[in-house]
């Protein structure tokens, strides 16, 4: 698998250099796209900072951006599925916290060499009930493309991503909340927070604690 499609394949996946918006911007209703354009201008530093700086800094610089472009909450609840209006509210804002920080994590981890990389946001965006479709091509160095799709929702006058999909179809939320229902289905809430926090503390490479 390339360095290009593995950063695809990312939970809520990204990775930018250059972002192209003038046409976007060209487009009725374009402020759909806008927060796309935030997030891989705050993976483009990431990039470009790489191992230079140390991995818990460029956590701190990319997880705000993460926050405001991401609606993480639906996200988290849509990957547990219908066990999560069963959990305890305290359960729910430890599983968050801990899934927040396995999210930006893994795109600090996989994003920390800049090697050509350019996003284009590509004209126009497409109704899904409520919800809008915002296309994306993610292009190497060499010109190899991945097509990525982002779900956006209107979150109280604010679009904010709630999933991705991978060449126009394979959702990432699906595929995530396949992963989590295997490890709730061999334990509790708290399996699912030990997994995040393990998989933090490997992407981070001990930098990082629960």
């Amino acid at each position: 698998m390339s360095r290009l499609t593995r950063r695809a394949l990312l939970p809520s996946a990204t990775a930018s250099a250059l972002v192209s918006t003038r046409a976007a911007n060209a487009q009725p209703g374009a402020d759909v796209g806008q927060p796309l354009v935030a997030l891989y201008a705050g993976l483009e530093s990431a990039m470009r900072a790489g191992h230079s700086v140390p991995f818990v800094q460029r956590f701190d610089a990319l997880a705000p951006v993460v926050d405001r472009v991401f609606d993480l909450d639906t996200v988290l609840r849509v990957s547990v599925g219908m066990r999560w209006d069963s959990m305890d509210p305290a359960v729910q804002a430890r599983l968050l916290h801990a899934f927040r920080r396995f999210t930006v994590a893994t795109y600090v981890a996989n994003f920390d060499k800049y090697e050509g990389e350019r996003f284009q946001v590509l004209p126009g965006s497409r109704a899904s009930g409520a919800d809008r479709i915002v296309r994306t091509e993610m292009v190497s160095g060499n010109g190899d493309r991945v097509r990525l799709d982002y779900l956006m929702r209107d979150d109280g006058g604010t679009w904010r991503v709630v999933d991705v999909l991978l060449d126009g179809s394979i959702s990432r939320v699906a595929v995530q909340r396949s992963d989590f229902r295997k490890v709730l289905a061999g334990g509790d809430a708290d399996a699912l927070i030990a997994s995040l926090h393990k998989k933090v503390a490997d992407l981070s490479e001990g930098a990082l604690s629960s």
